[in-house]
């Protein structure tokens, strides 16, 4: 499911992710287990109020990594 994330229907960024999760139809969501929890807590409650599948990836370097972008990334999601 992480390679999807090298395609264009992608959002990156704990900001971004929270007003597509309120605007837009999301497939899941990715979240950096060494993310900070004041980022991805509110992102974690979204994703549960909307049934978004949350999949937790083990670093924010490999999720940035995964959505091909230079630098690490807390949160990311997949755009239906």
């Amino acid at each position: 499911m992480l390679s999807k994330l090298n395609a264009n229907n992608k959002i990156v960024g704990a900001k971004q992710v929270k007003r597509a999760l309120n605007s837009q139809e999301i497939e899941a969501v990715f979240i950096a287990k060494d993310a900070e929890n004041k980022i991805t807590d509110e992102i974690k409650e979204i994703c549960i109020d909307k049934h978004v599948q949350v999949i937790y990836v083990d670093n924010m370097k490999k999720l940035g990594d995964a959505c091909g972008i230079d630098v690490n990334a807390a949160t990311a999601a997949l755009v239906k």
